[in-house]
């Protein structure tokens, strides 16, 4: 817990420091706006996901790992940490009463700083549960088949009895005169580890009729994948899982021969498109890194961290049906992460997460299909 403070303790100065320098001020009476260079929130093939599934040759992804207590793993502890409160509150009590015999009077808390979250809403805990839920959002940039495919291998590599198949692409990849319309793949199944898990994977090639990628695409198709553990939730956090697969298939892989193609895009959106069926537009002053179409997803970076943790809480709230949402803090490694979750009356799970991390702040917006099995 000492280290996670130091490192926020850092990373909050550094914004600081960022944010007060502001833009250099251009001696070209007709300079132009320089695009922000998003490589560094970038990581390349081999980068780690979850459950020894890593990034596949060909695939960047864009901003970090978004990870998550999923709504089952907080019912499972809540009762647990509404105990824990009430303990908290009798004690505050306890103390406020004997101030007030003694003629004292108890300091109260001073306001959270704006700029960084606020505790691990499981804090008051000994041992507060660890995220079960991980999302990662990638820009395919190598051959598509063959990177969609060397994913697929990955999932049947962890799950070697789900029954995924590798003899046909089209298989999740369904295709209209000649060309792709995308990729989808929703498995379940139990790791070698005994850890029942819930995966989906969606490629979106981009808008096939105006032929147009979405914002910060590249021109080039982008892949979401989203792992879930689904056994009971006590069970998930007394074992840790493994980080290997010992059958990882080849980083070359290559696809089995098509004569399917993949549509190539003219131009990417403007950041200033409208998102999640136009619905969303990004505020000035973030960055979108990556964003989707099919399911719908943007993830962005900013220079402060309060701007991050708004744009998340707002896009829920805006989202939901009923403007009501959830909220959830989560303290792991070196990051904490602030998810607002709610649910459209369409089943769709829709949640902003702020990540601070020593890398940026980062919102990363989602509004997920509701799992197909």
């Amino acid at each position: 817990m000492l280290a996670a403070i130091a490192m926020l303790a850092l990373v909050s100065a550094l914004s600081a420091c960022e944010g007060s320098n502001g833009p250099t001020t251009p001696t070209s009476k007709s300079a132009t706006t320089k695009a922000p260079d998003i490589s560094v929130h970038e990581s390349g093939p081999e980068g780690p996901i979850a459950y020894g599934l890593q990034v596949p040759k060909g695939a960047t992804q864009l901003g970090p790992l978004v990870r998550f207590r999923s709504q089952r793993l907080i019912a499972a502890y809540r009762p647990e940490l509404d105990a824990a409160l009430a303990q908290k509150a009798a004690e505050e009590r306890a103390r406020a009463e004997e101030a007030e015999k003694d003629g004292k009077t108890l300091s109260t808390p001073g306001p959270k700083a704006l700029n960084r979250p606020g505790d691990d809403s499981f804090k008051l805990l000994d041992t507060p549960p660890k995220p079960d839920s991980t999302v990662s959002v990638m820009r395919i940039d190598g051959k598509p088949s063959d990177v969609t495919f060397r994913m697929i291998s990955q999932l049947d590599a962890l799950l070697p009895k789900a029954g995924v198949d590798l003899t046909d692409l089209s298989e999740y990849c369904p295709s209209s005169e000649g060309r792709y319309t995308g990729c989808y793949l929703d498995v379940r199944g139990v790791t070698a580890d005994d850890r029942e898990v819930h995966i989906t994977l969606a490629v979106d090639p981009g808008d096939i009729t105006t032929r147009m990628a979405p914002p910060s695409a590249k021109t080039r198709p982008v892949m979401t994948l989203s792992i879930t553990y689904v056994g009971e939730p006590r069970d998930g956090q007394l074992n840790p899982g493994s980080n290997d697969l010992k059958n990882l298939p080849a980083e070359d892989l290559t696809a089995p021969e098509s004569p399917i193609i993949w549509p190539k895009m003219d131009l990417d959106a403007p950041s200033t498109t409208a998102l999640f069926d136009g619905t969303w537009k990004a505020p000035p002053g973030a960055t979108i890194l990556l964003s989707g179409y099919d399911p719908d997803f943007a993830a962005l970076s900013t220079v402060k961290g309060r701007q991050a943790d708004l744009i998340a809480e707002e896009f829920t709230r805006s989202a939901s049906d009923k403007g009501q949402f959830t909220e959830d803090i989560v303290e792991d490694l070196n990051e904490v992460s602030t998810t607002y979750t709610a649910e459209r009356r369409d089943g769709k799970r829709v949640f902003g997460t702020y990540v601070l991390s020593a890398r940026g702040n980062y919102a990363m917006l989602f509004a997920l299909p509701k799992p197909k099995s």
